[in-house]
């Protein structure tokens, strides 16, 4: 009796389903599996941009479009899983921007978070909040959320750098805004460094406020600084298996992370070394500053060089083989992971 009954039982869902359909009701035990996986699910895959292909198309945009037309002159970084979609991951953006001597990209700001990391040229400036700061390759530069911000180049080379922003998480909480600044620029409050000297310092003015909030008071954290304190690291302790020897760029205020949403880090892979298999749940997007060698991304191989990109997906075990001593500026959600009890990672 009951095999009999099995097929009237299967027709009585379907009917069940597409009478609850007209309610905006569906059953969740049809997309159980789908929803809670035993593991990390993503359609971000590995990928790796070469500088040295991506480059000609930058600068032939240069020649067809201003960085005043353009807003904003960048080529979008697209995952090759989420084609279409404007991000790298399935949380955060990228992109390779470039201006070009004589141009200014005019002042907006908006609710997005973003960095800048300078892969190549000089001489080229971004302005924050009223304070400028020249842009050398290897910075790490921050645009914290709502703060007005123009970038320009005074120079006589391109330079171009890659945006890292939050967009898709601002998008999730649909809580973006955006306006124009009146004027192409905005007018100059601080001398050139004032930030650094307020809080850069290990000192802090008497009664000082944090002027953007949970995201740091420093807005350009110098390279060269960055790799000093690599190297006398790499002098004093042996290299991590799974990084190297790897640092977290933080907010001097607090001790966390630079910006609340996105974590930056900078990492120095000796020559010869092959690091062990790292994986964590935060996708991780990496810009190449100096060096060679090859990754492998949950099995897949590529070679990469100076001013490269590529992106390792959430979950994906990462192995790095370096042919030279290679130097790796990389950012990711983790911020957000670690405040909801959400980051995982696994070694070797």
């Amino acid at each position: 009796m009951a095999s009999i009954a099995q097929p009237n039982i299967g027709s009585a869902r379907q009917e069940l389903y597409r009478r609850m359909d007209k309610q905006n009701l569906a059953p969740l035990w049809e997309v159980l599996h789908d929803l809670i996986p035993a593991e990390p699910v993503t359609p971000c895959k590995p990928a790796l941009w070469k500088y040295r292909e991506a480059r000609p198309y930058l600068m032939e945009a240069g020649k067809l479009i201003t960085a005043k037309e353009a807003i904003r002159r960048v080529l979008i970084l697209e995952n090759p899983g989420m084609r279409g979609e404007s991000c790298i991951t399935q949380s955060l953006y990228a992109g390779l921007q470039l201006i070009l001597p004589g141009e200014i990209a005019p002042s907006h700001r908006h609710s997005q978070s973003a960095l800048r990391f300078i892969v190549e040229g000089s001489g080229a400036y971004t302005a924050v909040d009223g304070e400028r700061t020249t842009m050398v390759p290897g910075d790490f530069i921050i645009t914290p959320s709502w703060t007005w911000h123009d970038h320009g180049n005074p120079g006589n080379e391109p330079v171009v750098w890659m945006d890292g922003l939050d967009i898709r998480i601002v998008q999730t909480f649909g809580a973006q805004f955006h306006e124009v600044y009146p004027e192409e620029v905005q007018p100059v409050a601080r001398s050139e460094g004032a930030s650094v000297a307020r809080y850069g310092q290990n000192l802090v003015p008497l009664g000082a406020a944090a002027p953007f909030g949970k995201t740091s008071p420093i807005f350009n954290y110098p390279y060269a600084k960055s790799r000093e304190s690599l190297a006398k690291l790499a002098k004093d302790q042996a290299p991590d298996p799974c990084h190297g020897w790897k640092m977290q760029f933080i907010n001097p205020l607090s001790g966390g992370h630079a910006m609340p949403t996105i974590a930056a880090f900078i990492q120095l892979v000796p020559k010869g070394l092959r690091t062990q298999r790292y994986r964590s749940t935060d996708g991780m997007v990496y810009s190449v500053v100096e060096g060679k060698g090859r990754i492998s991304i949950a099995g897949e191989k590529f070679e990469f060089e100076s001013r490269d990109s590529f992106v390792v997906p959430s979950w994906a075990p990462l192995e790095i083989d370096a042919s030279e001593e290679a130097v790796l500026f990389s950012f990711s959600d983790r911020p957000g992971q670690e405040a909801m009890g959400l980051w995982r990672e696994k070694r070797g």
